[in-house]
């Protein structure tokens, strides 16, 4: 033989302590994952000696069987370990930050962010895009002329510093074993894992650095977690291990059984986000603003701000104006307009006792407000308008909604998705809507 047939081969294979398929028989016969097996998994998933289909195996197994609180612990500090750790301690502003499970028409995020900076908090919103019929905080933001999502570390820190607010794309060094790991669950049937969904929320928030966090949990139709005895228990599960990883973090369990506010859409949402911000917009979305900045200013040492105050004397809407500027949106240039528009009227006289989140959601994402795959465009001025919600009579032939796109040929489906979307009944009367339904610490 030769030397070079002989001489060690610097690329070969490193011997793995663990076998994939011994840790996947682990957890489907019930059994519990040690640190060690847990951190050997995420790493090597990571690195791709881990296949995907082995990984998925798995995925199915947690799904099935679930995971004690030590498991889903080690899970999560397996996951950020993957990737960086933001460390924000150099600002002269305390830390807070806010992370939703999800929905329809939740437009939170926007006037939420400003409301908080205002009062001399940084608020590090780290955010996605939609997908499917819950939109997401960025597309929204992309219908301004001009703005941005992607930003560097530096300059994240310096608009925190110098405006307090930012919201932008999370960089693909937070982490990277959860964006993996998510692109996996979604086509494998394994995204509701309470395990996994909890480990994948709060790897990122902890890896972000925040000093604390409040936690937006949805149950109902328009929700993730549809069934509220899972979302509470998701919502404890986020919170233990965010208080377990040094991070004050709270819940609140809000309803989604119908839309956030009288829009959905990107460039719709944007509008009405402005006029919170301006001292108006719709009573719910107000509402939930204002419970969420009061959880984040008291956890970052103001339990007495004048939340509503700052709304009204327009404080908020000058850090709005600042936040878009400095990530070179035009706060003055006018919102996209879908090119075509189609009417929803009722049929029958009384009130509105019912709205379908889902449907309505699903309607939006139809006429292009939403993406049906990781990457596709989305239009800025389609969605649905709502112009009857819970609580409001109306006689047959009144306008309950209207439908916004610029491909006319989608308003066939919309329609049928958004058909039967309004309870109404005769002469009935809507119990008052709860936003908030609990608070879980």
């Amino acid at each position: 033989m030769t030397a070079e047939t002989t001489a060690p081969d610097a690329q070969a294979a490193r011997v793995e302590p663990f076998d994939a398929v011994d840790v996947i028989r682990t957890k489907r016969d019930r059994g519990t994952l040690s640190d060690e097996q847990i951190d050997w998994v995420i790493d090597a998933y990571t690195r791709g000696v881990v296949a995907e289909r082995q990984m998925a195996a798995l995925a199915m197994a947690i799904l099935l069987n679930g995971m004690e609180r030590r498991e889903i612990v080690r899970w999560t500090d397996a996951m950020i370990a993957s990737g960086e750790r933001m460390d924000f301690s150099a600002l002269s502003r305390p830390t807070a930050d806010k992370h939703s499970t999800g929905g329809v028409g939740d437009k939170i995020t926007l006037p939420l962010a400003p409301l908080v900076a205002s009062f001399g908090v940084a608020v590090p919103q780290l955010s996605g895009r939609g997908l499917g019929h819950t939109g997401g905080t960025l597309d929204k933001l992309e219908a301004i002329c001009g703005w941005r999502a992607d930003l560097t570390n530096a300059e994240m820190m310096a608009q925190l510093e110098s405006v307090g607010a930012v919201i932008c794309a999370a960089g693909a060094g937070l982490a990277p074993a959860d964006k993996k790991l998510y692109a996996l669950r979604d086509v494998t049937g394994t995204v509701e894992a309470i395990p996994l969904i909890a480990s994948s929320i709060m790897s990122k928030k902890i890896a972000e650095g925040t000093a604390s966090l409040v936690l937006d949990v949805k149950t109902g139709a328009g929700a993730f977690m549809r069934d509220e005895a899972d979302a509470r228990e998701l919502a404890r599960t986020m919170v233990d291990l965010g208080n377990d990883a040094g991070v004050s973090t709270v819940a609140l369990l809000t309803d989604m059984s119908a839309p956030l506010g009288l829009t959905v859409g990107n460039a719709l949402e944007v509008r009405e986000s402005i006029e919170v911000l301006a001292g108006g917009g719709p009573a719910d979305v107000v509402e939930l603003t204002v419970a969420l900045a009061r959880e984040m200013l008291a956890a970052a040492g103001q339990p007495d701000a004048d939340v509503e105050a700052a709304l009204a004397d327009g404080r908020a809407m000058d850090t709005w104006r600042a936040m878009i500027s400095a990530q070179g949106g035009d706060v003055d240039a006018p919102l996209p307009v879908a090119r075509h528009t189609e009417e929803v009227r009722a049929t029958a006289d009384g009130v509105v006792t019912g709205l379908d989140a889902m449907a309505v959601g699903v309607a939006g994402w139809r006429l292009g407000a939403g993406r049906s795959r990781p990457g596709e465009a989305v239009q800025a001025g389609a969605g649905v308008e709502l112009h009857r919600t819970i609580g409001d009579s109306v006689r047959a032939g009144d306008l309950l909604a209207t439908l916004h796109t610029d491909t006319p040929e989608r308003f066939g489906r919309s329609l049928e998705a958004i058909d039967g979307a309004w309870t109404i009944t005769a002469d009935g009367s809507a119990a008052p809507r709860r936003i908030v339904l609990d608070r879980i610490a």
